[in-house]
């Protein structure tokens, strides 16, 4: 009998998946210094972005059901 993948619960936190299979991620630098940001960059940080194709081949093998 085949043993089943685990889903790395930390990585689950931190990205989702699309519909059409990309990874989406929170951008970085979002909790310190806000005030002295930009406001259009703090808003721009509260969106999500799409991960880096070498960083989606690594979620692969983290997130294997998603």
């Amino acid at each position: 009998m085949k043993q089943k993948l685990k889903t790395h619960k930390a990585t689950a936190k931190r990205a989702r998946v699309t519909g059409g299979g990309k990874y989406m991620h929170l951008k970085s630098a979002r909790t310190k210094y806000r005030r002295k940001k930009d406001p259009t960059r703090n808003r721009s940080l509260n969106q999500l972005s799409v991960m880096a194709k070498g960083d989606a081949k690594k979620m692969k093998r983290l997130l294997p059901y998603s």
